[in-house]
């Protein structure tokens, strides 16, 4: 049985996603990369997904439903600050079905892991947002979300990743 949390829209519910819900969490994350224009990046399978969400435990998933239908996702994990001396959450994924979209589905998912973060004793809930999205860039900023423009995302992955592991 599903424990829903209610929010403040009507028919619009919150709840954590369970390994029945791995082929909907992938659905959600090919939309995602579709409209980031993204979509050949997407390796992920329900297995690793799987894997990683429920066996390992690496992230979380909230899944928004609207009058029973999902609707919306956010994945996320805690990351730690040093500077803080606390963990902190890292959204990496926020999506809302664009039908969906302009009804404060987002503004609900965000404030719940603010919510989250802390009841779980957090210094602060993060994310990235890619330059070009001007609609969501305007909504984190009407949220009070603030650009960190002083800091620059470094990133080693495919070869250069197993490169850099064979230098030890």
């Amino acid at each position: 049985m599903k424990t829903f949390i209610e929010t403040s829209l009507p028919n619009f519910k919150l709840r954590f996603a369970d390994t029945g819900d791995v082929s909907l969490i992938l659905g959600f994350i090919r939309e995602l990369a579709e409209y980031e224009k993204m979509l050949p990046e997407v390796v992920a399978t329900e297995d690793v997904l799987k894997e990683s969400l429920f066996d390992r435990k690496m992230a979380e998933v909230i899944i928004g439903e609207y009058q029973e239908e999902p609707v919306a996702f956010a994945l996320f994990f805690h990351n730690f600050s040093t500077f803080l001396g606390r963990p902190g959450i890292y959204l990496e994924d926020l999506y809302v079905k664009p039908k969906m979209r302009g009804n404060g589905m987002g503004k609900i998912i965000l404030s719940y892991l603010a919510k989250l973060a802390i009841d779980r004793k957090c210094g602060r809930l993060e994310w990235w947002c890619l330059d070009w999205n001007q609609p969501s860039i305007k909504f984190y900023k009407k949220l009070g979300a603030v650009p960190m423009d002083d800091w620059t995302v470094y990133r080693v992955a495919d070869e250069a990743l197993y490169k850099l592991a064979s230098d030890l």
